[in-house]
């Protein structure tokens, strides 16, 4: 897998080019004098802005149209270039497998889902996820132009971008570049949710956010100063295994009574059915809270007392401004988040209780795959200290290396044998996280219609 830096472009030029691309996309093709016009941007603005554009293959010239015209040369149309290239979001639910694409024109190409059986192999997830940018996309020309690939999965992931340290997922890392060919960054799902989120929905503008999945899983992300928060080896934002019940029940993390073992879909569901409810699934568990079963209704005033207890202390610990609840079970509304929000303003300290704000989320199932594209483009803020992989590292010349070696191609070690000269064949560039190093990132440009965006294709997915 390639490894790939997004160009830095300062905000003023950012806006400019958002300009640009907006008036096209709202009135199609338009010459540079009609361009002027309508943006307000000077001759010598619009001319640097339009070079960017062209030379990045965002904006084409459009064919000219074929009504008569008078003397002289017709005026140059430009119109956006569709061809420009994509850019994907993918999550790897427990359950499901969504995806996202969006051009690097910034339009939003589609959203998709779809539920599988819970353990379906990773050959088959892989599989289901390009038919799924297939039905979106059409075709398999999109590969030609895919630019990145954003992958979340469950669980930490504490090797490199492309999972090569990670035992468990450097298989899947290597499926997914067969599959897509472009360059694939992964990350834990739930974290590329609470960057969407902090970037385009619930959480959008706030520099210090939590964020909640309640899922199949437990999960979250922490957005501090402005920045999402990785953590040491990954781990940052395993709320579910913050443990509330040391008599509690064993969880797949090897630990007791976590959050997860009571909060998660399956711990709800064979809690009410131990209280003697009637219910398999979430919707049958949903049609009892809407008709007001006092069992159902009363597992969920402890279980959302529970969560709010666990997000209280998170909160004294790190000092968010709001906190986004997400998942299926936030679906489940007041029954459940109210008393998320009673034990939350009970056990936040004075100082910050009367300030701090509990929320819905807003992009639904589809946010981890968004927070997938922002990866991959490069385009969130958020992402602003997130590490960046390590360039690979020049080795030590050898005794044996002279002047004449590099001009011939050098030995197979050397960096001239490295690009591919005659010293050796390319290998794959060494992909990993920086210790202190930063990977630039252009200031996001928002995408008005993100927030609304549903599952366009495939069946309703649960996460």
């Amino acid at each position: 897998m390639r490894q790939f830096t997004p160009e830095v472009v300062l905000p003023a030029r950012r806006g400019h080019e958002q300009a640009v691309l907006g008036l096209l996309r709202a009135y199609g093709p338009l010459n540079r004098g009609e361009l002027s016009r309508r943006c307000g941007l000077s001759r010598t603005t619009l001319h640097d802005t339009l070079s960017g554009l062209l030379a990045a293959g965002a904006v084409v010239t459009a064919t000219p149209d074929e009504a008569p015209r008078g003397r002289g040369r017709p005026a140059e149309r430009l119109a956006l270039n569709p061809a420009a290239g994509q850019a994907l979001g993918i999550d790897f639910s427990r359950r499901a497998v969504y995806v996202a694409a969006v051009g690097v024109t910034y339009e939003i190409v589609g959203t998709a889902g779809e539920a599988h059986a819970p353990g379906l192999p990773w050959p088959d997830r892989v599989a289901l996820a390009e038919r799924l940018v297939r039905g979106l996309l059409g075709g398999g020309l999109w590969r030609r132009a895919l630019k990145g690939v954003g992958v979340g999965v469950v669980g930490p992931l504490t090797g490199a971008w492309d999972g090569s340290r990670d035992g468990a997922l450097s298989g899947v890392a290597a499926l997914l570049g067969e599959r897509f060919g472009g360059p694939v960054l992964l990350d834990n799902n739930t974290r590329l949710a609470a960057l969407a989120e902090s970037t385009w929905g619930a959480a959008a503008g706030d520099q210090d956010a939590l964020y909640l999945r309640l899922s199949y899983g437990v999960g979250g992300g922490v957005v501090a100063g402005g920045v999402l928060h990785r953590g040491a080896d990954g781990v940052s934002g395993e709320i579910g295994h913050v443990p509330v019940d040391p008599a509690g029940r064993p969880c797949e993390c090897g630990g007791t009574g976590c959050l997860e073992t009571v909060a998660s879909i399956r711990a709800v569901l064979d809690a009410y059915r131990a209280r003697g409810g009637q219910g398999d699934d979430l919707p049958a568990l949903k049609a009892a809270v809407e008709a007001r079963d006092p069992i159902a209704l009363g597992l969920l005033s402890e279980v959302g007392g529970q969560i709010g207890r666990v997000l209280a202390a998170l909160s004294n610990a790190i000092g968010p401004r709001v906190i986004v609840v997400g998942g299926e079970l936030a679906e489940l509304g007041a029954p459940l988040l109210e008393p998320v929000r009673k034990a939350l303003d009970a056990g936040a300290v004075p100082i910050s209780r009367h300030r701090l704000t509990l929320r819905r989320a807003a992009l639904g199932g589809v946010a981890g795959a968004l927070g997938g594209v922002a990866l991959a483009l490069g385009e969130s803020p958020l992402l602003s200290r997130y590490p960046a992989p390590e360039p690979e590292p020049e080795p030590e010349p050898g005794p044996a290396a002279s002047p004449a070696d590099s001009r011939a191609g050098g030995p197979a070690d050397s960096p001239v044998g490295r690009r591919g000269g005659r010293g050796g064949p390319s290998p794959r560039p060494a992909v990993g996280w920086g210790a202190a190093q930063a990977r630039p990132r252009r200031p996001l440009t928002p995408l008005p219609s993100l927030p609304t965006l549903p599952v366009s294709r495939g069946r309703r997915a649960a996460s």
